[in-house]
């Protein structure tokens, strides 16, 4: 009999908080975490814009052994999991004395890679990178991080699969515990945030360029959007077999009922309402639910020209007439990127706890293809039982997960 599957603790290091107090405060504020770093045109970048995230400090916490093989987005993702950990009743003698796996969302680690290079073009020597780039620099570099330091026994391998990695790393997890292969696997999602890993984005031109008002410039599905804001930090959730929670008096935040996915199959950069439909009712349909039972879509909708015109679509053929509000809370986050389908089951979650459905800030006209969507542009207090979140990324990669309220 396939097992159920529960979320017992979560973590979050976002522009909107570093924990989940604070970021549930900025969700139910409508509170953008978006500014300016103008190092990013000394840079040669075209805009400045991108959410802003305190780098955690980690000399009290981590040996400096430790802390040498973490970059960044390792360093957000140690933080996030600490705080998922410890709402789960989970310490260290419990990591020692029972198996538990790590699966998470992770695309890139551009910093140490150019750090290295920058090494070696200046003293043509290896040895002088020292022994803490190899790990700070492999795509596999929270896993490896998280593993060691929480003493992670079980499955242990990262998701790369651009801005849908950390929703596909909460799928394949529930489906391990679904199916008996693990009672609790450590899912996320991990985003450095330097400008190092952003030039090439930029290049694309995929940025705003709406410099002169920075907590504006990431606006959903309003027809005056000009591109994306980049932004990062880490998100972790611990998801467990519901009969192993329940006996060990762990507190269960909401259930992972449905995990759907597809590939667009065509160009390598261009979105699809068809596989976007594709991923959603797969969830939908393991999840045993319908469209009329859904009371919260949180979007995928990055604020870019074409992706929020084929998700409209795809959410106004399955939703129209519906009950269910949508919201992308990348209009206060920017994109999160590969951290982005973890932070936002996290914020979702959030909001089911807090029963009410977060704004899709800084919309103001509708375009042809948002015009029927059920937006809410304002925090609107209601219950949330039922959430289903999309993600969808370059290469046509779509994920779709469904989360539902459990009720005593």
């Amino acid at each position: 009999m396939e097992r159920r599957v529960v979320i017992t603790g979560m973590g979050i290091w976002s522009c909107l908080g570093t924990d989940k107090e604070s970021v549930a405060r900025s969700l139910r504020e409508g509170k953008s975490g978006i500014g300016i770093e103008k190092e990013r045109l000394e840079y040669g970048y075209q805009s400045a814009l991108t959410a802003i995230v305190e780098r955690p400090e980690l000399k009290k916490l981590l040996s400096r052994r430790e802390r040498m093989g973490m970059p960044e987005e390792a360093q957000y993702a140690f933080m996030a999991t600490r705080e998922a950990f410890a709402q789960a009743g989970i310490d260290d003698d419990f990591l020692k004395q029972n198996e538990v796996g790590v699966i998470y969302g992770n695309d890139s680690s551009a910093e140490p890679v150019i750090k290295a290079a920058h090494i070696m073009d200046e003293e043509h020597d290896s040895q002088m990178l020292g022994s803490g780039l190899i790990f700070q620099s492999m795509n596999s570099t929270v896993t490896m991080n998280l593993s060691s330091i929480f003493h992670l026994t079980g499955i242990n391998f990262t998701v790369s699969s651009a801005c849908a990695s950390g929703s596909h790393s909460i799928g394949l997890g529930y489906l391990l515990i679904k199916q008996g292969l693990q009672d609790r696997v450590l899912c996320g999602g991990a985003q450095e945030v330097n400008f190092y890993s952003m030039a090439s984005f930029d290049a694309l031109s995929a940025f705003s360029m709406r410099m002169d008002e920075p907590t504006k410039a990431s606006r959903p599905f309003d027809r005056d959007r000009d591109g994306l804001v980049p932004g990062g930090g880490a998100a972790s959730l611990v998801l467990e077999d519901y009969e192993s929670a329940v006996k060990r008096g762990a507190p269960i935040l909401a259930e992972v009922v449905g995990y759907g996915f597809s590939s667009n199959g065509g160009g390598i950069s261009t979105p699809s309402d068809d596989g976007s439909m594709l991923a959603m009712t797969r969830a939908m349909k393991m999840g045993g639910v319908e469209a009329d039972d859904i009371d919260y879509v949180n979007a995928h909708a990055t604020s870019t020209h074409q992706g929020d015109m084929f998700e409209a679509i795809a959410i106004d053929r399955l939703f129209r007439n519906k009950h269910a509000l949508v919201s992308s809370t990348k209009s206060m986050t920017g994109h999160e990127m590969w951290m982005a389908g973890a932070s936002e089951i996290v914020y979702s979650t959030l909001m089911m706890q807090g029963n009410f459905v977060a704004p899709n800030i800084n919309f103001e006209n509708p375009d042809e293809y948002s015009e029927h969507l059920n937006l809410a542009v304002k925090t609107e207090e209601r219950n949330v039982d039922v959430v289903l979140s999309n993600s969808f990324g370059f290469g046509g990669t779509n994920s779709a997960l469904v989360i539902k309220k459990v009720k005593e």
